[in-house]
């Protein structure tokens, strides 16, 4: 099936893009299946594209040899997972785990990076949406650390 624009562009983080950057995203996207229990990416590896998350459940985890493996957020359906294919070396900084099978949109970063280098207006757009992104996965790692270790000195 094919990846249609509605798809994209109601997402939260993509709504409002100038549909010249929607033909962009369709023109790297296709359609993605993993069931529970599989890797969707995992530390360290090449960081090649990022993910719509239509429908499902995904942990993005890290590995502490004191305190086994740590959630550090549960991402679910109209959220984008990844934004490690924006910065060299392009890898990973999570593991991803697919708790409840997914149905994704998978972006070709290669691609769009490529297109983003071609139109800077649509790079900056797109780089002010992921670093929303990032902030927000900031702010959530930050509550889990204080979940995790308290609240620190008085």
């Amino acid at each position: 099936m094919a990846v249609s624009r509605e798809q994209i562009q109601t997402q939260r983080y993509l709504k409002d893009l100038d549909p010249r950057f929607l033909d962009v995203l369709l023109g790297c996207a296709d359609e993605i299946y993993c069931e529970a229990g599989d890797c969707l990416f995992q530390l360290g590896g090449k960081a090649e594209a990022f993910y719509l998350l239509k429908q499902g459940v995904i942990a993005l985890e890290i590995h502490s040899a004191q305190r086994g493996t740590i959630t550090i957020q549960t991402l679910r359906s109209g959220d984008l997972v990844g934004w490690s294919w924006l910065f060299p070396p392009h890898k990973w900084h999570f593991d991803a785990h697919v708790l409840e099978t997914a149905e994704l949109i998978r972006f070709d970063a290669r691609a769009f990076l490529a297109a983003c280098e071609a139109d800077h207006e649509m790079g900056y757009q797109m780089q002010q949406r992921f670093a929303r992104i990032m902030l927000d996965r900031l702010q959530f790692t930050r509550l889990q650390l204080l979940d995790i270790y308290g609240t620190g000195p008085r």
